[in-house]
């Protein structure tokens, strides 16, 4: 059997629920149809939800406070000649996402693991979950070689294969032209919450007051919907009295509307730079910088792992984490230096097409056709 011909069952949360990985599973199945598999999806959910429209048919749901939906999401993952599992200490039920092992024990055929998350300091508990995965499964797949690199120190592989294979993007048909606002226009979006950084930016554009035009800040984004079940809109508010402290509202724009597809990618096309200023030191994987990269985009981002190894070639600027100084310098290069801004954005143009999600998608058909042929398959 060929990968391309094959059925995909996907574990995995799934569009209306905000979540980065729902994006990421909907994105790279629509990709894999597109080079002829039948995809089908077990949505993984909080709590249990109407059947709604879906990319992919709906064949079972996991649902974290209901053991009794483990055994049903095995068995339908079962009908499928392969099965791909987004693997996120958060997104199963149980400490540390333990329900996922249970669903594991009745899978039988050929699995892959995507690893979203490697920590490279995990707790003991954590270790043992993810071990645990990697034994039930016939393949993981990380998205940098910094994560594999984490993966095999700190946890026990053994002989398990680990593939590295990009975050995928949407690749337009051609580059939007180099935006020529009056104003340089900032940009971050996504889910607004806790450790994204953002006041650290807004503490930077105060250092640069003395740029004419001032630049315009764009942060564009709900707040994350389990931050906001948990305490509210806290965040967003500090964020608002960090603008007025700073005396820079006339810099800072809060989008927090909804916006779909189509209108984030002229959005993110629009910007002249996209800032990604997360507090984490660990963050392996951000779609949101893949997303950047492949509109063309110059980035600033601190210095987690996704963010050292995708901008070394000088796609962007790495600084160090929670430096309003070290931003301000690097925006102040990024605003009024073109040359060295248009060196940034033809970096990212280069490399934006090996991030496309057909290119993904390919590399992840050949990894299945490994899968498949190591089992007797094909």
């Amino acid at each position: 059997m060929k990968s391309s011909t094959a059925t995909y069952g996907f574990l995995s949360s799934a569009p209306p629920t905000a979540c980065g990985i729902a994006t990421f599973s909907a994105a790279l199945g629509s990709a894999l149809m597109r080079q002829g598999a039948d995809v089908r999806i077990v949505r993984v959910l909080d709590v249990p939800e109407p059947r709604s429209a879906s990319v992919f048919p709906v064949i079972g749901d996991l649902v974290a406070a209901k053991l009794s939906t483990i055994g049903p999401a095995s068995e339908a993952l079962n009908e499928c000649d392969v099965v791909f599992i987004q693997h996120e200490y958060g997104l199963y039920g149980g400490p540390d996402g333990t329900a996922i092992l249970s669903v594991l024990e009745g899978i039988h055929v050929p699995t892959l693991a995507i690893l979203h998350t490697v920590l490279p300091f995990p707790t003991s508990h954590q270790v043992y979950v993810l071990n645990e995965v990697i034994r039930n499964v016939d393949s993981v797949v990380v998205m940098t070689s910094a994560a594999e690199a984490t993966l095999r120190r700190v946890n026990d592989v053994g002989d398990t294969p680990v593939a590295v294979i990009p975050h995928g993007a949407a690749i337009a048909d051609r580059f939007a032209a180099t935006p020529r606002h009056a104003r340089k226009l900032l940009l971050t979006w996504g889910l607004i919450g806790p450790g994204k950084g953002i006041e650290w930016v807004i503490d930077a554009l105060a250092k640069l007051k003395d740029i004419i035009p001032a630049p315009l800040y764009v942060i564009a984004g709900r707040t994350h919907p389990k931050v906001l079940a948990y305490e509210g809109d806290v965040y967003r508010r500090m964020l608002e009295q960090r603008v007025q402290d700073n005396d820079v509202s006339e810099m800072v724009v809060f989008d927090n509307s909804y916006r779909d597809l189509p209108s984030l990618n002229q959005l993110i096309s629009s910007a002249d730079v996209v800032l990604l200023p997360y507090d984490s030191v660990d963050q392996a994987t951000s779609g949101v910088l893949v997303d950047a990269i492949a509109a063309g985009r110059p980035v600033i981002a601190t210095s987690f792992p996704h963010a050292v190894e995708l901008l070394s070639d000088g796609a962007g600027l790495v600084v160090g984490h929670k430096d309003p100084d070290a931003i301000s310098r690097a925006l102040r290069r990024a605003i009024c230096e073109p040359k060295f801004a248009e060196n940034m954005q033809r970096e990212a143009r280069r490399i934006a097409p090996s991030l496309g999600w057909d290119a993904v998608a390919t590399q992840y058909l050949e990894l299945t056709d490994r899968m498949l042929l190591s089992v007797g398959v094909g």
